[in-house]
């Protein structure tokens, strides 16, 4: 069996675009599903982080919805909606790299026919200005949306957004959509959706209760896809343990940062208000920090993860709303100041680092409560967690 893009039956023209980021052989994930959203039908899919899932789905869909001659009208084909301004601000500009959106049409399609116009996309999140987002909805008429449930819920109920010529819907980090706090915008939001359409989700982790959840969103019968995707958490990722009481963990986070000096730190807390405060003990000790937070402001959370990006600040300090689909380059270390109850959790906070074929290491920092439910996630992930220390400039085996 050809296991090529174009023994995947992805068009020639994608498969240039990918080969502009030297991408030339589909992923696990990429082989399984992609197939499967070309013919049509539903679809949910879990993978590790890094694996390609926005490809997997994009390219997909952007094949079978997008480039079959339909003109830009009233309302758009592809509806995605995930959780964050990040995520969804992530899935935008893939979307306009593979649409080459910048250079004038007409686009090569499949069959080597031509498209009289261009292909839009609206990024429609809450956090920006409304009225802007209806002009550009009246002005480029796009064929495809992102955006968060929220947002697009109320256009929907001003009459500005319209979804009676959709066909396929996308929930992008699905189990967090369908978590108790998001469920009843998510939901309500689905119903106004036309039956008649394709769905698919996808996350890097899709419990039972998730997939029970998203499964009637999704329309008849979805099939459930999982990549192998612990191969990874186990192969490229080191997981360390260091034992510190509360008032400590700063300044044993300040000591490893010193230590390691990664080109890139991410680093979690379950306190989101304890952001600033990390935040500026760093940036006193002379280390580039910078922070987001779910409360904080949309042109503050961009900046920040701009500088991150760019390198200008080599540590961000996070909730976990960034552990949720971010694709960064170059974490090769991911710090939680605290150890989650659920292994999903901790799977998000240790997939932003490993990632496209390099090595990373997750540090956990806690007090002996977390350290015994951080032995608890150990066993339930089948992962090897090294206690360490910090000792004369360096980081060493803990003696048990």
């Amino acid at each position: 069996m050809d296991d090529s893009f174009a023994g995947l039956g992805i068009a020639p023209f994608f498969i240039e675009r990918l080969a502009e980021r030297a991408i030339v052989e589909p992923t696990e994930i990429q082989r399984m599903v992609m197939p499967r959203l070309i013919q049509g039908g539903n679809l949910l899919f879990s993978s590790a982080t890094g694996t390609g899932k926005t490809f997997a789905y994009l390219i997909p869909l952007l094949q079978r919805f997008i480039l079959c001659g339909d003109a830009p009208s009233a309302g758009p084909l592809v509806l995605i909606c995930a959780p964050t301004y990040e995520l969804c601000s992530q899935i935008k500009h893939e979307l306009d790299f593979l649409l080459n959106a910048a250079q004038p049409v007409p686009m090569p399609r499949p069959l080597g026919l031509s498209l009289p116009f261009k292909l839009t996309s609206s990024l429609l999140i809450g956090s920006a200005n409304i009225s802007r987002q209806i002009d550009a909805l009246k002005r480029e008429r796009p064929l495809v949306v992102i955006g968060n449930p929220g947002r697009l819920l109320q256009l929907e109920r001003m009459g500005k957004l319209r979804f009676n010529r959709l066909r396929c819907v996308v929930l992008d980090e699905g189990d967090r959509l369908v978590q108790d706090d998001l469920l009843p915008e998510t939901g309500e939001l689905m119903e106004k959706l036309p039956e008649e359409r394709f769905g698919t989700a996808c996350s890097a982790t899709m419990s039972a209760k998730a997939r029970d959840r998203l499964s009637p969103f999704m329309g008849r019968e979805p099939s459930f896809i999982e990549a192998a995707g612990l191969d990874i958490l186990k192969n490229a990722i080191e997981h360390w343990a260091f034992l510190s009481e509360d008032r400590r963990k700063i300044a044993t986070l300040r000591s490893l940062i010193a230590v390691l000096d990664p080109k890139k730190a991410l680093v979690f807390t379950g306190r989101g208000g304890q952001i600033g405060n990390i935040v500026s003990q760093l940036q006193y000790h002379h280390i580039a920090a910078a922070g987001i937070y779910g409360g904080m402001d949309r042109k503050n959370r961009k900046k920040s993860l701009d500088d991150f990006r760019s390198g200008r600040v080599k540590v961000l300090v996070a909730s976990d709303l960034a552990s949720r689909g971010l694709d960064i380059a170059g974490i090769d270390l991911a710090a939680a100041l605290d150890v989650p109850d659920d292994r999903e959790a901790y799977l998000h906070r240790a997939g932003r680092t490993g990632r496209a074929g390099k090595r990373g290491i997750m540090a956990s920092i806690g007090d002996e409560e977390e350290m015994r439910r951080l032995a608890l996630l150990e066993k339930k992930l089948g992962i090897a967690v090294y206690p360490k220390v910090l000792y004369r400039g360096k980081v060493i085996a803990a003696d048990l």
